[in-house]
């Protein structure tokens, strides 16, 4: 081996230490949130919700209320920025080795757009650990999509978004029955009963996370052929459509979402980052 293998193979080929640990950080906010939104829903199923509306924004505000709230609330901000730098360090970095052709450079723009989601919701997360209570900002989706609509063709732009958006919510689902989120922890220091658990979980998790998405992109879709921004809607109002259908199927996707925090949990302690 010459020097210059030598000198080569010194070099970690792993994520920076730095950075692993924000997107550990990041697995585990995204973890909590979705426990925490699920449990909501949940409880909006049974009648036990005193009226909270089971969405994002409500579920990292419960967590104020708990003892420590605010440092609470200053991590899982901490955490989203720690996930959104993940995703971002995959797409510039292609950390999962996509390439660069079209499909490549599709799924790391997805990888940047996946980070983006949480902007808001680690802005929002941050201002409660810094101020407490604060009102919640308009309703970004529904600012954005009133200006798209001013364009040129902008109603078709909405109606490709809402498609793209129900695409995504397919390949989740996808992802749920081929087994491919198995890659993303890494079961040496598991057991195989806890692994098969992982898996369950996962399954559950990926398809309730795919149909909150595909109604989401139907709202998008409604929108673009209404010509209504009002029509867009978020968490609350996906999971609003889920219970005129029954406390029955709100319930099922609200204990799934459940499950996929507790993956995400998992995944947090036993990650696997592939090497920038």
């Amino acid at each position: 081996m010459s020097a210059t293998d030598t000198l080569l193979s010194a070099v970690p080929q792993s994520p920076s230490a730095g950075i692993k640990t924000m997107a550990r950080f990041g697995f585990a906010a995204i973890g909590i949130v979705y426990i925490l939104m699920g449990v909501l829903a949940l409880l909006a199923a049974t009648g036990l919700g005193g009226g909270a509306r089971p969405d994002r924004e409500e579920a990292v505000q419960r967590l104020q209320d708990l003892p420590a709230g605010n440092i609470m609330l200053g991590l899982i901000a901490f955490g989203l920025l720690g996930y959104i730098v993940w995703r971002f360090t995959q797409a510039i970095r292609d950390t999962e080795d996509k390439g660069t052709g079209l499909k490549g450079v599709g799924t790391r723009l997805w990888y940047i757009a996946s980070g983006l989601l949480y902007a808001g919701l680690a802005l929002y997360a941050g201002r409660l650990a810094l101020n407490g209570r604060t009102e919640r900002g308009a309703d970004t989706s529904q600012t954005l999509t009133a200006k798209v609509l001013g364009w040129p063709g902008g109603d078709w732009l909405i109606i490709i978004l809402g498609v793209v958006i129900i695409g995504v919510a397919i390949f989740q689902v996808y992802r749920a029955y081929s087994g491919k989120f198995q890659k993303d922890v890494n079961a040496s220091g598991l057991s195989a009963n806890q692994e098969q658990l992982v898996y369950r979980a996962g399954q559950v998790g990926f398809t309730a996370r795919g149909l909150v998405l595909a109604i989401l992109g139907y709202f998008f879709v409604q929108a673009g052929q209404q010509s209504r921004a009002s029509a867009v809607g978020g968490t609350g109002e996906a999971f609003d459509f889920l219970a005129e259908m029954g406390p029955v199927v709100l319930g099922t996707v609200a204990a799934g979402l459940v499950a996929y925090g507790l993956f995400m949990l998992v995944q947090a302690r036993y990650p696997v980052l592939r090497g920038i």
